[in-house]
């Protein structure tokens, strides 16, 4: 009889818990009591969990197996997931009895969990988002794998220094990562440079071989995602890079010591850094080699996988449906058309056909700027052979395009995969378009807007493959593990099934006016505040009063989301007080987080602005008391937890026509906080969801940002218009917030003045009216409790649950498989 896993390592009581981390604390970290550290511990405990992670993980994947189950399979070259061990103790509803047990040892639950190190595999929304659906597809049951990169250092750590982020290497494997797997026994080549060879085969069909410079080996180490209350544990399995031969031994003999080991450094390099700087060309050749690595890695593996039960690669797109998160693998579309037709000799229709079927994309930009290009030389020199497939691909494409009617010559070059307009570039965009059967936007503003304009011409041609799919959030992890405070308020007034079905939130919709509930909604809002604030003072120094409106505005710093207008703002209530010490101004606390790219100047210098006029305001006695400006750094899915249930006012201020959709827009409303926003990306809908009286909407439309712009927009004009605007500008320009250094924000002021592309000035009037609207409802408690308890209510749609289920149905076709625990299906 097979091995079986023992009952033991299994049991979920609180005494096997305990055992179970003193016994690992022993035998896998080799450490006695009095020695041990708080990592120690939290290894101990994180591996315990683990071992119940993987009873149910064994099990899924047998059952995948044995029914050869449909597969979703999510490539991102991001997945922010967050810290895992308190996520998977409320996925596998043990958190009381684990804290139990660690109280039992000594411990505390909460030092553990803040022991963890995040995994700094995202930079923001895209990768969030990834991670929420890995979260839904499991708690919904449907087979999955997440295919990414196991990047050594992640998305940089941001320190504030004199005002300045400084960006420092985030080395989150340092101390051990207890929640992954190596599998060093499945591995796969993956070639770059070189050249392609012709050829004739011994039946006549013409072939070619590619003939590269280096190759690199991937070895891939999965994660488990568990679903939550359910039995279905998914996995994301992320890609390292390694040197075929990692040593040369007759280099090192001969003294080359460096060359010895030069092999390793360059392939490793390949996945040690998250999004490299690309302005270089080396950058940019990183950055493409990073994105073909991991999905040739992640298609061969499914390959592997397909070929455990079947032969034939004919019915691949049957038994898998392949997600592109945004762009950065849409090259997949080229690769897999490689091994089809050149390694598994597939003819190029039949291979096509197999392509299509597979492929679905995700748009996530309106920004012309980030549609992935690639010079056409960089993808010769890197990736021949995947040029020469793409160039066939597209002139079968454009041949079927011209024949459609309202196609002329100018939407065929728009069209075309290759960019002719001057340099040429490859488009990954149009190449992701071309080769997917399904296309979506995340918004359906967002999605509008590519049918009218950024995919327009794919639309006028396929407009059976568009859709809309409005992002969503994870409950688990943006509630229940976030705010747990207002979680078991919740559940103590509609029951414990609305994590899973958040539709059901409805049901507060009749308390919003009740005072008893009100009161303890505000109770449960203020000690949330509480808690942020000394975390606050902990990494700032600076002390914030609870009872002051907490104003948030936490996102990637990018000038489209225009911090700088929220900063504009405070300046106007700071010169307020400076004119009138009695006016009358709602206490605020004004708390800013998000990274600037490293590259990107005028965010950081926006970075610089804030933290300077924070200086200018917290220091200044006459406004002691009403006004507060707070830098968070280090914004990340760790800190971003305590943020979102502490806010009384979520501020989504973008550009209108700018952002797809937003998600932090909706992990705020979620957890009760009230919504000033432009009509950009997801507010709109959440608005509509929420009710118009219950969101602050100011600014210009899409629509109107075009028209100004097609009539010859001059800021200037504004500026000269509006005294408090010109106030508030030359406050900046004459060095009131720099110490008297007037050049030191110029690029800020001089880009607004002479271009204002992203419209500051002309939503400036408006957005300080609505802020005085706010104002006025915020000093009105009862009111505002109301609002924000409708906000709650009304959220159920922006869950990702909604969403999974919505791209299963329309575009994945995918069924939910259910999980029954049987240790001895472990050894089948």
């Amino acid at each position: 009889m097979a091995a079986q896993p023992s009952d033991v390592r299994t049991d979920l009581s609180a005494s096997a818990l305990r055992r179970d981390v003193v016994d690992n604390l022993f035998y896998t970290q080799a450490k006695f009591p009095f020695v041990a550290t708080r990592n120690d511990y939290y290894l101990s405990l994180a591996l315990a969990v683990r071992d119940r992670l993987l009873h149910r993980w064994v099990n899924t994947a047998a059952t995948y197996l044995e029914r050869e189950s449909r597969t979703v399979i999510y490539m991102s070259a991001e997945f922010l997931l967050g810290p895992h061990l308190h996520n998977n103790l409320i996925n596998l509803g043990i958190e009381d009895r684990v804290r139990q047990a660690v109280s039992d040892l000594g411990l505390d639950l909460d030092d553990l969990i803040e022991q963890e190190e995040e995994p700094g595999l995202g930079n923001g929304g895209l990768g969030r988002l990834a991670a929420c659906y890995m979260d839904s597809l499991a708690t919904l049951e449907i087979p999955a794998i997440g295919y990414g990169i196991r990047y050594e250092f992640g998305i940089f750590d941001q320190e504030i220094c004199d005002g300045w982020q400084v960006e420092v290497t985030d080395k989150w494997l340092r101390l051990g990562n207890p929640w992954e797997i190596a599998r060093p026994e499945i591995s796969f080549d993956v070639k770059l440079g070189g050249h392609t060879e012709a050829y004739t085969d011994a039946d006549g069909r013409y072939r070619v071989r590619w003939h590269p410079d280096r190759v690199i080996k991937g070895i891939p180490y999965d994660t488990p995602i568990l679903g939550y209350r359910v039995n279905s544990a998914n996995f994301l399995r992320l890609w390292k890079a390694e040197a075929i031969e990692s040593f040369d031994f007759n280099a090192f003999n001969v003294g080359d010591y460096y060359g010895a080991v030069d092999q390793k450094v360059v392939s490793e390099n390949l996945t040690k850094v998250l999004y490299p700087n690309d302005e270089p060309a080396a950058g940019k050749e990183l950055r493409l080699a990073q994105q073909y690595f991991f999905v040739s890695c992640s298609l061969q593996d499914m390959i592997r996988l397909y070929k455990q039960k079947i032969d034939s690669l004919d019915r691949f797109a049957d038994k898998f449906v392949v997600q592109l998160n945004d762009t950065h693998p849409a090259i997949g579309v080229a690769e897999l058309m490689r091994l089809l037709v050149d390694v598994h000799e597939m003819p190029w229709e039949r291979a096509w056909d197999i392509t299509r079927s597979t492929f679905a994309y995700t748009n996530h930009t309106l920004l012309p700027e980030a549609l992935e290009k690639w010079p056409l030389e960089l993808f010769r020199r890197l990736l021949p052979r995947h040029l020469e497939i793409i160039f066939e691909i597209n002139a079968r494409f454009l041949e079927q395009a011209r024949a459609a009617p309202a196609v002329d010559d100018d939407a065929l070059g728009r069209l075309s995969i290759i960019d002719e307009s001057g340099s040429r570039y490859v488009r990954m965009a149009n190449l992701a378009c071309v080769g997917s059967r399904a296309i979506n936007g995340v918004a359906a503003l967002h999605t509008e807007l590519l049918k009218q304009d950024v995919l327009h011409d794919f639309y006028q041609l396929w407009p059976e493959k568009f859709s809309n799919k409005t992002n969503g959030v994870t409950p688990r992890r943006f509630m229940l593990s976030s705010n747990p405070r207002l979680s078991q308020l919740i559940s103590e007034h509609i029951g414990e099934q609305w994590p899973s079905d958040l539709a059901q939130l409805t049901r507060l919709a009749p308390l919003a006016e009740d005072a008893d509930f009100q009161r303890d909604w505000r109770e449960v809002k203020r000690a949330n505040k509480v808690d942020l604030a000394r975390r606050v003072v902990e990494r700032t120094g600076i002390e914030i009063d609870p009872d002051s409106m907490f104003d948030i505005l936490v996102k990637r710093i990018h000038e489209y989301k225009r911090q700088h207008l929220k900063v504009l703002h405070i300046i106007a209530l700071y010169l307020r007080i400076k004119r009138n010490p009695n006016a009358t101004i709602t206490p605020r606390t004004f708390i800013f987080g998000g990274k600037a790219a490293p590259g990107y100047f005028m965010a950081k210098r926006i970075i610089k602005l804030i933290n300077s006029v924070g200086d200018v305001v917290n220091n200044d006695r006459e406004v002691a008391g009403r006004l507060k400006v707070v830098f968070f750094p280090d914004f990340n899915v760790t800190n971003a937890q305590p943020i979102y249930p502490a806010a009384d006012l979520s501020e989504q201020i973008s550009t209108a026509g700018k952002e797809a959709s937003g998600t932090g827009n909706m992990k705020f409303s979620l957890n009760g906080a009230l919504t000033i926003g432009t009509l950009d990306g997801a507010n709109v809908e959440i608005r509509e969801h929420v009710g118009a009286d219950n969101f602050f909407v100011f600014g210009l439309t899409v629509d109107e940002v075009k028209r100004a712009k097609r009539e010859g927009y001059d800021p200037r004009d504004i500026y000269q218009r509006d005294h408090t605007l010109r106030a508030v500008i030359d406050a900046i320009s004459d060095g009131t917030f720099s110490a008297g250094d007037r050049g030191l924000f110029e690029p800020i002021v001089g880009e607004l003045l002479a271009h204002d592309q992203y419209m500051l000035l002309a939503d400036f009037g408006a957005y300080l009216a609505c802020q005085d609207e706010v104002a006025a409802v915020y000093r009105q408690p009862r009111e505002w409790t109301r609002r924000s308890i409708l906000n709650v209510a009304r959220m159920g749609f922006f869950s990702s649950d909604r969403a999974i289920k919505q791209y299963c149905e329309e575009i994945w076709n995918v069924e939910p498989v259910s999980i029954q625990l049987d240790v001895s299906s472990a050894t089948r």
